[in-house]
């Protein structure tokens, strides 16, 4: 059958071409075999990412033990805590789109016939599931797994304890000794931070929506079963190689439906509604916040992993991972079982035999959290395209909460009167101007939401944005606000002092104001000049959509 890459290796013509492979040491036995794209973010400055070269290897490995020839190319990253809290969390979301950008670029001008994608952190995962959705060739996605829990005052701890140990310092709640104690032991070795944030939800979906092997979300970074299915996913892609199964013929409408309700049992960072409407863009299907809240409205919140909960992801490992979830989910029809996926297989033959192995990491499907979804979505008038929060992190006394608006035209002037202790219990902090257009880039306010529970103000402070959180936020944190403020969004016509009634139940944000007042403030309403003129930000600024959309580029 014919090749991709015979448009690089086949006939007279394409001596030349065969000439430069050459040179890069390939023998004419391998350019006889399925070349194979393996794509890795491997760095040495995100913990999730510096074992990946030994994640690649792995793949690798077989990709030749099932007859193929694997061709290692780059990706770029970026971490998203080390980004936090000053510009570098600028380039995080946007970096989403260069990685799209680039793998589509390094598959197409060199003709790879199927890809291993192997991400862990943030934006890395669905900047790469967006590229395989584009370019609809054989891919399977391999991540590095998540880090190991830390420790701090005797108990297990994620990432998300570092920023609210910082809030709890700046209260005079902890000293340097006890700063020092958390910095050491929170994050023990390398993979993707062990709560339930971004880049896990993202891996756990991966395999929920049918692109990664069973165990992909969940498989410590540190142990010999991660190398195991790096290795296994290697061979894996031969056999999609061979059968032609493509990315689209995985992700369709039904299959982001499986991916929606897994998200809403095990209660998934805000960001993977970002995510998952960009993949869904690309693959062609129709996916908006309205079905999302269709489904989180009837599948139930079974599982509570930091920052929601006590767990952590190696527990939920040893509870069976995703597919102890799905296996719950499959008790009450959730699931579509019929959808193939990247084993070759349905997802009800991968099910077959899974069992739930502790039901206090995984509930079982009729003693849930909640009876609803771990993601909501609310609208309102400072809010007509929707936002979203992540219900499973807020706690019972905030679902419903009115106060005080107190307004911040970015992250850094909210931070300082957090710190300063100028915020108080009942007040709304309102934080606009950090959308994909008016940041650029959509900052996350992880810094905001982790002070403010360190200084035990997350059951009585609410937070609302235009911009968004990262997964270990907790606490009445509301963000994606549609439009953003940068776009003429309602948000921008807040006033210090209005009131902010928050009503998560009825799916409901709205200010206390009359329609003629709202009226009145858009007639005057002058946006801000953008906050970078110049750059690769720049560009993203004039190209990007609305949060509503994914923030994908137009």
């Amino acid at each position: 059958m014919e090749r991709r890459s015979d448009n690089i290796l086949k006939g007279a013509e394409r001596m030349p071409n065969r000439s430069l492979l050459r040179a890069c040491g390939y023998t004419d036995e391998e350019l006889k075999k399925p070349l194979i794209g393996v794509i890795s973010s491997f760095t040495e400055i995100i913990p999730g990412h510096i074992n990946l070269d030994k994640i690649a290897e792995a793949v690798k490995t077989g990709v030749r033990i099932a007859g193929g020839t694997p061709v290692m190319m780059p990706a770029i990253g970026v971490c998203d805590g080390i980004a936090m809290g000053h510009i570098g969390m600028k380039f995080s979301l946007p970096s989403r789109e260069l990685i799209a950008d680039s793998v589509e670029t390094l598959a197409q001008a060199h003709q790879m016939d199927g890809l291993v994608l192997i991400p862990n952190c943030d934006k890395i995962v669905p900047g790469m599931l967006m590229a395989a959705a584009r370019l609809n060739i054989p891919s399977i996605v391999i991540s590095g797994g998540p880090m190991l829990a830390g420790t701090y005052d005797g108990e297990r701890i994620s990432l998300s304890k570092t920023f609210e140990t910082v809030g709890a310092y700046k209260a005079g709640l902890v000293d340097d000794a006890k700063l020092h104690e958390c910095e050491v032991g929170s994050c023990p070795g390398c993979g993707s931070c062990s709560g339930m944030y971004t880049a896990n939800s993202m891996n756990c979906l991966s395999e929920a929506i049918g692109m990664a092997l069973p165990g992909n979300g969940t498989i410590p970074a540190v142990y010999s079963d991660r190398i195991h299915l790096a290795k296994h996913a290697g061979m894996k892609i031969m056999e999609l190689v061979e059968k032609n199964i493509k990315p689209r013929d995985i992700l369709t409408l039904e299959a982001f439906k499986n991916a929606l309700c897994c998200e809403m049992a095990i209660g998934c960072s805000t960001n993977s509604v970002l995510h998952l409407l960009a993949i869904a863009n690309e693959a062609g299907v129709k996916l908006d916040l309205k079905m999302l809240n269709e489904i989180s409205a009837v599948v139930p919140n079974i599982c509570h992993l930091a920052p929601a909960g006590p767990h952590h992801i190696e527990e939920l490992y040893r509870a069976g991972g995703v597919p102890a979830i799905m296996s719950e989910l499959k008790k009450k029809n959730f699931l579509n079982l019929s959808l193939i996926t990247v084993t070759g297989k349905t997802v009800g033959e991968n099910l077959e035999g899974v069992v739930n192995k502790n039901t206090t990491v995984v509930r079982d499907i009729d003693n849930p959290y909640m009876p609803n979804g771990g993601i909501a979505i609310l609208w309102g008038n400072i809010a007509k395209d929707g936002c979203v929060v992540k219900r499973s992190a807020v706690a019972p006394e905030m679902m419903t909460h009115t106060g005080k608006a107190r307004v911040f035209d970015s992250e850094d002037d909210a931070i300082q009167a957090i710190y300063g202790g100028k915020i108080v219990k009942g007040d709304v902090v309102v934080i606009r101007y950090e959308g994909p257009k008016g940041g650029p880039g959509m900052r996350e306010m992880l810094n905001p939401t982790s002070a403010l529970a360190g200084m035990k103000l997350d059951k009585d402070v609410a937070l609302i944005t235009d911009g968004r959180f990262s997964g270990a936020s907790r606490g009445a944190s509301i963000g994606h606000i549609s439009p953003e403020a940068a776009s003429g969004g309602e948000i921008a016509l807040i006033e210090e002092g209005d009131l902010i009634e928050i009503d998560i139940p009825n799916s409901k944000l709205n200010v206390l104001i009359s329609d003629e007042e709202m009226n009145k403030r858009k007639a005057n309403f002058v946006p801000k000049e953008p906050k970078i003129k110049t750059g690769w930000l720049y560009r993203y600024s004039k190209l990007v959509t609305s949060a509503d959309q994914g923030a994908i580029l137009k």
